[in-house]
């Protein structure tokens, strides 16, 4: 953890890394979270608190800049980790908790582990704790509005004081103040973070949130830098897009060159310019640029199914009752979809003799239940021994088939064992199989092994949905990173991949604020493995319908897109006055592109769910777009995408992915 996160981030100092490798973190959880105690991410703790993420801890007491004989005043005790850390460097520690509980464990942690430099208060922070001032350094791990008086007036000439600040509680920024000897507060930034409300006399009033300063649809949002003028920036750079099916593509694949992996995302999971236009982009590049396969935002079942199809491999259907008939079946299922892998069958059929026919896979991981069968069926085939292995082993997780999240929280509360043990041994047994099993059949040997993957991440990612979205969105996020490194193997040492998924997972997330929360993506996986030879795609509309639902597992309707927020990106593209263009981002004839649009703003996010009445707070985030995408492709108005109807599936012949099971 102290390598891959902190050191590899850039901290140097070498007291914060020796102190972050010495104490313990799981010292400082609850017993069911211990097996994450280091994992990159922030956990919770007793009444509504968190653990920091280890980087942002590492993060802060670098910046304080201790000596060992410094005192140190800590606001925001927590479960005490912080206080651990600062007291392995400094002399002595002062740290203050609100919450009596958290105070008193946090105290009885301190002392059973020896630290007897630190002391403990249960009070107000923002008042500090003026009969031990001046102090050397102060941290405070909550966000505040401004920084606390009191705070200042207890800070020693030359201290530091490091204070997550922000005009709302969605985001802060995080500013050392160093007293100078003649008495002034020197003031720097330091970045953006996250962190819970800092409560008391000098901060927020209360345990229920604080009234906002006036903001559209209640968030605070940073102004823009002149929106008339970038947009105008906008409409002089960008490429006019006339008709999508007829779209002259050949700069942008120009522009992708030599790339490996082309990631091409989508603003939504329900429009159908989005499809379309990301087709006709992987159509080029297949001809083009000789790119070997397509792996979606999907199960690795439906996908498998269609891929037997569209590499005319037969015996699909045995695969699988129908793909992607499980919600969100418009996701996969609709004729944008179909129309492509149409074509990606027929160019197959027309290439066999002079090309490698392309492949259609899936990266998600949502199908455990349904893997598991595949497995199932793939041994009960050729090794019919292993076969009865695999179903005592998996049989930890069948009762759980109706409801695979109610078996991650049985999991975690102790009311059920654990199945991770089962669910690894049978991908280990494939795996060493593979010389026996890998000859008959290298696809379906590729199917199965994948499959047993899945399951192993899938019952992780279960059970992590419970610890915090951090952890179960980075799991999902590995596992689809994961997939795609299997299937550039498996190809061969030259194969291309075009990634489809939504653009929050395609863009680098290190440029939006999943990345200051701790998140990673597919975007910034890629983008770390294969540097340039990544290109990433983003979409963005303004307004029209999506096909989406009003909440998980509900009926898809055809709902309104609300025009784009006034100070986001979607805004600056609007006013452009372009009805559908191509913007370049990674290096545009015009560098002010790049350097002027670089400031953070508000960029929408809609996924299968939309709620248009809450849309700021369910849909929108920060991000810095040309270090997010390569490319930006803009649509100002779009409809909803069709989905293919069950009567239109029955009309299909019987081998084909969409035709239904039991038809």
């Amino acid at each position: 953890m102290v390598n891959a996160h902190i050191v590899a981030r850039g901290i140097r100092d070498a007291a914060v890394v020796a102190a972050m490798q010495s104490v313990p973190r799981e010292a400082f959880l609850p017993p069911e979270l211990e097996e994450f105690a280091y994992e990159d991410c922030p956990l919770p703790i007793q009444k509504g608190q968190t653990i920091s993420q280890p980087y942002i801890v590492a993060l802060m007491t670098a910046a304080l800049r201790l000596g060992p004989n410094d005192r140190v005043l800590e606001i925001g005790t927590g479960s005490g980790y912080a206080a651990a850390i600062l007291a392995r460097i400094a002399r002595e520690v002062y740290t203050i908790e609100r919450h009596a509980p958290l105070a008193e464990l946090a105290e009885e942690r301190l002392r059973e582990l020896g630290f007897a430099n630190v002391r403990v208060l249960r009070g107000d922070g923002t008042l500090g704790w003026p009969e031990h001032a001046p102090y050397d350094a102060i941290v405070v791990a909550a966000g505040g509005p401004t920084v606390p008086q009191a705070l200042l007036d207890q800070l020693a000439v030359g201290g530091r004081l490091v204070i997550p600040v922000g005009e709302g509680r969605e985001l802060q920024t995080l500013v050392r103040v160093t007293r100078e000897a003649s008495g002034e507060m020197r003031r720097e930034e330091l970045g953006d973070v996250r962190f819970v409300p800092l409560i008391g006399a000098q901060g927020w009033a209360g345990d229920q949130p604080a009234p906002e300063p006036p903001a559209w649809d209640g968030r605070v949002v940073r102004p823009p830098r002149h929106p008339e003028a970038l947009s105008h920036l906008i409409s002089e750079a960008a490429v006019p897009i006339e008709a999508i099916e007829s779209s002259d593509l050949g700069a942008l694949i120009e522009r992708i060159g030599d790339a490996r992996v082309v990631l091409i995302g989508e603003a939504t999971h329900g429009t159908s310019e989005f499809y379309r236009m990301r087709a006709e982009i992987t159509k080029a590049l297949i001809e083009k640029r000789g790119f070997d396969f397509v792996a979606i935002e999907g199960d690795w079942p439906d996908a498998a199914r269609v891929n037997r199809w569209v590499q005319g491999l037969g015996d699909g259907a045995a695969l699988l009752g129908d793909a992607f008939a499980r919600f969100p079946t418009w996701m996969w299922r609709n004729h944008e979809t179909l129309s492509f892998i149409g074509w990606l069958r027929e160019r197959n059929e027309k290439a066999r003799d002079t090309a490698r026919p392309g492949g259609f896979y899936g990266l998600d991981l949502y199908s455990m239940f349904t893997s598991i069968h595949a497995v199932l069926g793939y041994l009960d085939r050729i090794d019919p021994s292993v076969a009865e292995i695999a179903r005592e082993r998996y049989s930890c997780l069948t009762p759980w088939q109706a409801d695979p999240q109610a078996y991650g929280r049985a999991a975690i509360s102790g009311r059920y064992r654990v199945c991770e043990a089962e669910a690894v041994a049978m991908l280990r047994d494939l795996l060493e199989r593979r010389l026996k099993y890998v000859g008959e059949d290298p696809e379906r040997y590729l199917d199965a092994v994948q499959n047993a993957a899945l399951v192993a991440n899938a019952e992780r990612h279960y059970r992590a949905m419970y610890y915090g979205a951090n952890e179960s969105w980075n799991l999902r996020d590995q596992h689809m990173f994961q997939t795609l490194q299997t299937l550039l193997a498996f190809r061969g040492p030259d194969a291309k991949a075009v990634v489809w998924e939504h653009n929050s997972h395609v863009g680098d997330a290190r440029a939006t604020e999943m990345g200051v929360r701790g998140q990673t993506n597919v975007g910034r996986l890629c983008r770390e493995r294969f540097g340039e030879s990544a290109f990433l795609i983003g979409f963005g509309t303004d307004h029209g319908t999506v096909a989406a639902a009003n909440d998980w597992d509900q009926p898809m309707q055809v709902m309104r897109v609300r025009p784009a927020h006034p100070e986001s990106y979607e805004r600056l593209c609007h006013d452009s006055g372009r009805p559908a263009f191509l913007l370049h981002l990674r290096e545009p004839e015009r560098p002010e592109v790049r350097t002027e649009l670089a400031e953070p703003r508000l960029e929408r996010a809609i996924g299968v769910v939309y709620r248009p009445d809450t849309e700021l707070q369910s849909h929108y985030f920060h991000a810095s777009l040309p270090h997010q995408f390569d490319e930006l492709i803009w649509f100002d108005e779009t409809r909803a995408l069709q989905p293919v109807t069950r009567v239109e599936s029955s009309r299909f012949p019987g081998d084909h992915p969409f035709f239904p099971a039991g038809a």
